[in-house]
């Protein structure tokens, strides 16, 4: 490294490995204990997602473990994670191993098909709502 170059100025620095897919899917984590039981399954809210990792949101991450596996609803291919982080609801996970880009797109595609990826739709605003002929303020005539 030259003197006075700073390490952080790498162009590299903040790029990511994998192009990242907003998607908005309904998932399943499923985590299996150590006694072997019956697996435990828990759902979650898929936020985005590439080849090498996703993040999700859950509605608690009490007991959750750090390694579980990923089934996307309409999917039928698990996908192993190891968790990156967790903040209160999200979670980031990188796969255990890496997703194939058919896997990748036919799980976006899903999205985009069903409307997933759309904006929510916004309420019809109404305007005069409750004013009707003949009420307060207007002139019958």
């Amino acid at each position: 490294m030259s003197i006075g170059a700073d390490p952080r100025s790498a162009a590299g620095l903040y790029e990511r490995k994998w192009e990242r897919y907003a998607v908005n899917r309904q998932g399943m984590l499923m985590t299996v204990g150590f006694d072997l039981g019956a697996p435990k399954m828990r759902s979650c809210q898929l936020i985005d997602i590439s080849q090498g990792g996703a993040s999700f949101s859950v509605t608690t991450t009490i007991g959750l473990p750090l390694h579980y596996y990923l089934s996307i609803v309409g999917v039928t291919s698990r996908i192993g994670c190891a968790e990156v982080y967790r903040t209160d609801s999200r979670i980031g996970v990188q796969f255990i191993k890496e997703i194939d880009e058919e896997l990748l797109h036919t799980i976006v595609r899903a999205d985009y098909f069903t409307g997933g990826a759309a904006k929510p739709k916004v309420p019809e605003r109404r305007y005069m709502v409750g004013v009707e002929k003949g009420g307060v303020g207007s002139r019958i005539t």
